[in-house]
């Protein structure tokens, strides 16, 4: 008898479902063995493998460029910063020059204002003096030709006077 036979007369496996279940699951195993499934699966595993990969390595690669960009930037940002200072160096130095010109420009205006004031003093005095002379002088002609006058009488009083009166104008002018 065959075992085919002997399964289904004894009455009890063939008739349970769990042995139905494991047949169906058994064939359903092979029909996916057949029809080259497992292949596909793995094949589709590893396509995504290959996918996860590749966005990972360009993950990678986007995180180095923007570490190099703010590697840059950091850098350019320094540069600049190192500039500013630079320009604010120099305009300190040109703000100083600046100044110490200015100092320098008054001061020279002061002593040259303060030259002319002195000029003009010594000129003023020296021209009062000279008028004080001139008055002095006109004083003292006025008073010797009074003098003379009263004194000496006739042409040779005129002659005289004329002569000293001349005489005295050149020496005190």
């Amino acid at each position: 008898m065959p075992m085919f036979v002997m399964l289904a007369s004894s009455g009890g496996l063939l008739e349970t479902a769990e042995f139905w279940v494991a047949l169906a699951f058994v064939i359903f195993l092979g029909i996916l063995i057949y029809y080259g499934v497992p292949g596909l699966i793995g094949k589709a595993l590893d396509d995504r493998a290959d996918a996860i990969r590749k966005e990972l390595d360009e993950a990678r690669r986007l995180r180095e460029e923007a570490q190099n960009l703010l590697a840059d930037y950091q850098r350019k940002a320094l540069e600049a910063e190192e500039e500013a200072k630079g320009i604010i160096d120099l305009a300190r130095r040109e703000a100083e020059a600046v100044a110490v010109e200015t100092r320098r420009s008054m001061k020279e205006s002061v002593e040259r204002r303060a030259r002319q004031a002195e000029e003009k003093i010594a000129r003023a005095e020296a021209q009062a003096l000279s008028d004080v002379r001139g008055a002095a002088v006109e004083a003292a002609i006025t008073a010797a030709e009074r003098l003379l006058r009263t004194k000496v009488a006739g042409n040779k009083a005129d002659e005289l006077l004329d002569q000293s009166i001349d005489d005295l104008r050149g020496k005190l002018n």
